[in-house]
């Protein structure tokens, strides 16, 4: 299991209050307010229903915080933590009418996150033994990008850009208005800050042999199958020059991973670890 560093509350805080303030609507819970006595107190537990990695796992515990002071969270599965079928990964107690408030925007957390986390320890899982990482895209749900950047650290994968302002990544449409390929990287070598990364996309094998002459960080190759890639690994090993990061990207899926890391790219980035993952299925029940 990872170690993972714990979101800040000055960025989780905002995420969960969001998702209560959505689900608790205008009334906040009426069902349970109805039904169920001020006074009453109970326990529940969270199981996995199938086997997976957890992730998500502090927002729910931030979840029950914000409804209730009172409710009792204790984790028994952390972030990052390999869980099977049938396996209790919280206990929660406290005040009953709080413990079913907050139930559903907790396992919403956690199912989203762990489906994400379980997604990506598949693909890394697929190409071990090679050099070759993992890494997510900014192809997140709106809102929800550092959540789900923290569940592919927790699967085995890497976060690539975090945002728009974390490294200067140059692609086809900003080639295509910038003037061409020389025009662009002409201007992001007189204008960008020195501590700035620059990743630049490219489609065919004649674009990377240009693109090295500007001596780029990254080359992200865009759509290439195991053949193109595999050359175009070489032609980046012979470049009498700085060497880039090859980043493979496009049409990745489980079947073809293993072929994609065996080139010897060294990232295989992937938007459906974050845009595609299925729910991973959490059960709540009395304990």
């Amino acid at each position: 299991m990872k170690n993972l560093t714990p979101l800040p509350n000055i960025i989780l805080r905002p995420i969960v209050e969001r998702a209560l303030t959505e689900d608790f609507g205008n009334s906040g819970d009426v069902t349970a307010r109805l039904l169920v006595p001020a006074e009453a107190t109970g326990s529940l537990v969270m199981r996995a229903r199938e086997t997976g990695v957890i992730a998500g796992m502090q927002a729910a515990q931030m979840t029950y915080n914000l409804v209730d002071s009172k409710v009792i969270f204790e984790v028994l599965a952390p972030t990052g933590s390999t869980v099977d079928a049938g396996d209790i990964i919280a206990r929660i107690s406290g005040p009953s009418r709080s413990l079913l408030s907050a139930e559903r925007v907790a396992l919403n957390f956690l199912g989203r996150m762990s489906g994400v986390a379980t997604l990506t320890s598949k693909y890394v899982a697929l190409i071990e033994g090679t050099a070759t990482r993992i890494a997510a895209t900014r192809k997140t749900t709106p809102g929800l990008r550092a959540l789900e950047k923290q569940a592919v650290l927790a699967g085995g994968g890497f976060t690539h850009r975090e945002s728009l302002s974390a490294a200067i990544m140059i692609k086809d449409n900003h080639i295509a208005l910038a003037g061409g390929v020389d025009a662009a990287l002409g201007a992001i070598k007189k204008n960008a800050d020195h501590m700035t990364k620059v990743s630049v996309e490219v489609d065919t094998l004649e674009q990377l042999a240009k693109v090295l002459t500007w001596g780029p960080d990254v080359v992200l190759l865009d759509n290439m199958g195991p053949d193109i890639l595999k050359e175009a690994v070489k032609i980046a090993s012979d470049f009498d020059g700085r060497t880039p990061t090859l980043e493979a990207s496009g049409g990745v899926n489980l079947r073809t991973v293993k072929d994609l890391a065996e080139t010897g790219v060294d990232v295989i980035s992937i938007g459906a670890l974050t845009h595609s993952a299925p729910n991973f299925d959490i059960g709540m029940d009395a304990a």
